[in-house]
């Protein structure tokens, strides 16, 4: 190509170190690393090959994350301009990425047109374009250019990044770079057919490369962030995405995103770590789906959207084998709509938050058949109930010594067995105590209320009682034992006076005084 070619692209619109959605290194496979043992390589945007012996590694390129200063940016930018080649390195985002710089940095080498031109006749498409850029119609000619750049997803691998970071920034020299990402990333979603082994790693770095060199606040990173996570999805990487999740929330207010477009978002992660077996944050993204539900709107709470997702997180609760606190789920005001649209369900929602085992059996009974129908594991409920009631029976007993025999009732299984449930009760976190097998009972030192209403608020007010009641108890034992001290102590200074007067001796103060007065008074009558 001509040598007014795009020499490097990179971004930081002065983002935090959390910020940014580059991945992580081992995103990026030895494979697809270069190294110096490698032979030149020609790229097709320098002008002849490079001697990567010559050059730093992706291993040792001076972006360490943790210098901040000025030199190392331009260190940085020193060798991409001195060696473009190295563009087709992903570590080099990813790399540099983490250090602090305010401004946003575009480093390219030449006009839109020129750049422009260079991309369609790399894309095969250079004889349409030219007339327009001539005539500076360059959104016309940006977008036959976009149109055709599916044609990048065929390049040689080690062409790959540097000829999409090209065409990444021409779209955002654009007036309106929203049209044009979303068929960029649609085509980043495709396969890579030049590279089906590294064609993960190629695409994700070029969508973190869109994502990172948009402004801070811009609202077009929802759209990319979108199409990262269903490209992560799809690719089954899921781990690779959550680290960043913590930033959600905070990019979400910053692009200021409407609940809408957020319940979307949340949704697909969901499905995403759903996918990757990941059930507690799938859980969780749900219930932030749900909690965008306007909670005053009586039509958007009974919607079939919001009732499907309740449903879908009912299900995920129950069939969760670590779940039991359904407090969460139960407060959403889109759950609490089940009770009009799918009644059983919210009845079984109401057994597992605050009834027992035998409330579970008289659903079972009333609904014969419904449990299978539905899909739900029988077993697994059970399991999870007996668990529940176990922990309801330790909060309800006062003097949090529960014999053997009671929960083999309450639980329905034979004594044998209390033991190991009541193991398993203790591994799950419901309750905390030991057995003693001697005695057969169950010592309770700590339990977990599964609701907390007016029942509850009355056994703690009794609880609390009973404690004040052995205070007091306590408090006067402690009064008398120092009252009978005191009155040993008087009897024992008594006795000791006494045994001193009879020897005509004193140690007390008030004898020593009327001693020294009545010396005092012999002398002044002797003066």
């Amino acid at each position: 190509m001509a040598s007014g070619v795009m020499r490097g692209t990179r971004g930081n619109s002065g983002r935090s170190e959390d910020d940014p959605v580059e991945f992580e290194p081992e995103f990026y496979d030895e494979a697809n690393t270069r190294t110096r043992s490698e032979p030149p390589v020609k790229s097709p945007f320098s002008p002849g090959p490079v001697d990567f012996s010559q050059v730093w590694t992706p291993y040792s390129y001076p972006c360490d994350p943790y210098r901040r200063s000025v030199e190392a940016v331009l260190d940085c930018v020193s060798l991409k301009l001195t060696n473009p080649e190295i563009l087709d390195s992903p570590r080099f985002l990813t790399d540099c990425d983490n250090m602090a710089a305010p401004p946003q940095l575009i480093f390219v080498d030449g006009s839109f047109a020129e750049l422009a031109q260079e991309m369609a006749d790399y894309i095969q498409v250079g004889d349409q374009v030219k007339p327009l850029l001539e005539k500076e119609q360059n959104e016309a000619a940006l977008d036959i250019i976009v149109k055709a750049s599916h044609y990048l997803n065929s390049v040689p691998e080690k062409e790959f990044t540097a000829a999409y970071n090209l065409l990444i920034h021409l779209v955002l020299q654009s007036k309106d770079p929203k049209k044009y990402l979303q068929p960029i990333c649609g085509n980043l979603g495709k396969p890579i057919t030049s590279s089906p082994t590294h064609g993960f790693t190629l695409a994700s770095n070029a969508l973190s490369t869109i994502f990172n060199l948009l402004e801070q606040s811009n609202p077009l990173r929802y759209n990319v962030f979108l199409q990262i996570v269903r490209f992560i999805k799809q690719h089954g990487q899921f781990d690779l995405l959550k680290p960043r999740l913590k930033n959600i929330d905070l990019w979400l207010e910053e692009w200021d995103t409407e609940e809408e477009a957020q319940r979307k978002l949340f949704v697909d992660i969901a499905e995403a770590a759903s996918e990757a077996n990941d059930e507690e944050e799938s859980y969780h993204f749900l219930l932030k789906a749900l909690g965008t539900f306007d909670r005053d709107d009586q039509e958007e709470i009974t919607s079939d959207e919001a009732q499907k997702l309740s449903l879908r997180a009912l299900r995920m609760a129950l069939i969760a084998p670590h779940r039991f606190d359904f407090q969460d789920l139960r407060v959403l005001p889109t759950v609490q709509a089940l009770s009009d649209s799918h009644p059983t369900y919210a009845q079984l929602l109401d057994i597992f938050t605050e009834q027992d085992l035998e409330d579970y059996n008289d659903f079972r009974e009333e609904h014969e058949g419904w449990i299978e129908k539905e899909k739900l594991d029988h077993e697994k409920l059970q399991r999870k109930m007996r668990l529940l009631t176990f922990a309801s029976l330790a909060a309800s007993t006062p003097n949090r010594e529960i014999p053997y025999a009671n929960i083999a009732k309450a639980l329905q299984v034979p004594v044998e067995d209390v033991e190991m449930w009541t193991i398993d009760v203790v591994r799950a976190k419901l309750v905390e105590g030991r057995l003693s097998q001697q005695q057969k009972v169950f010592l309770v030192h700590r339990t977990t209320y599964r609701v907390f209403g007016e029942k509850q608020w009355r056994e703690l007010g009794t609880r609390v009682d009973q404690f004040k009641t052995v205070v007091d108890r306590l408090v006067s034992v402690v009064r008398k034992a120092q009252s009978d001290v005191d009155a040993q102590r008087e009897r024992e200074q008594q006795e000791l006076d006494r045994k001193l007067a009879n020897a005509g001796i004193s140690d007390r103060p008030s004898d020593r005084r009327r001693q020294q007065t009545q010396q005092r008074q012999r002398t002044d009558d002797d003066d």
